[in-house]
């Protein structure tokens, strides 16, 4: 058992992030909506909307030491989780218990790893990475801090995912390719060649279309 911890989000993310908290033991203090004032005191799950990042301190003060950033935008996310960090809150990994995560794979702080999701062997996956719903993750793969992999994504080995990049739904990343940092894989790709950093990449095989 663990918490109390506060979610900081409070959309659809929040919700899927909000249950894997929930199945794990942890008491949630209750949610941060950073973008909408108006949301404050509105209920949302079975807590309520505390505020923007302005109630962090008050938190803090009341012994929630422990935090999540549940915002699918990466750089929002990572913003969020350096914010957290600078106030001495702690931010756990949230794994499903339907997820499989091998013994030698490592999952950094604030990342989420959602249900029926797979973490190979040797995999490491950096802070605030997000691995949705059934995407795999295979055996010595890096995915950086703040990327964020969509439902239904496979990596193949030693694949990499770089800083805050986000690769669609249901793409598929081969052996070995690498996903460049702030790069996005549009929805069903097949990734088999190295994508640049920085831009919008989608086909089968993906191609480079744009800046991201």
């Amino acid at each position: 058992m663990s918490g109390p911890i506060v979610v900081w989000g409070a959309g659809g993310h929040a919700r899927v992030v909000a249950e894997i908290l929930r199945l794990g033991g942890f008491t949630i203090a209750g949610f941060l909506d950073d973008v909408d004032p108006a949301r404050r005191g509105e209920p949302f799950l079975a807590a309520r909307i505390l505020g923007g990042r302005e109630e962090l301190e008050a938190l803090r003060r009341d012994g929630v030491g422990s935090a999540i950033v549940a915002i699918g935008d990466n750089a929002a996310r990572l913003e969020a989780a350096a914010f957290l960090r600078e106030r001495g809150f702690e931010l756990p990994a949230a794994v499903h218990p339907s997820a499989a995560v091998a013994a030698t794979a490592r999952i950094g702080d604030g990342s989420v790893v959602c249900a029926t999701a797979v973490v190979g062997p040797a995999a490491v996956l950096g802070r605030e990475v997000i691995v949705n719903t059934a995407a795999t993750v295979d055996h010595d793969c890096a995915v950086e801090n703040g990327a964020h992999l969509a439902p239904g994504v496979h990596l193949g080995g030693w694949a990499t995912v770089g800083r805050g990049s986000f690769v669609g739904l249901g793409a598929l990343v081969a052996d070995r390719a690498r996903v460049g940092a702030g790069s996005v894989v549009g929805a069903g790709s097949l990734v088999l060649h190295d994508v640049p950093p920085g831009v919008v990449a989608w086909g089968s095989p993906a191609r480079a279309v744009r800046p991201a």
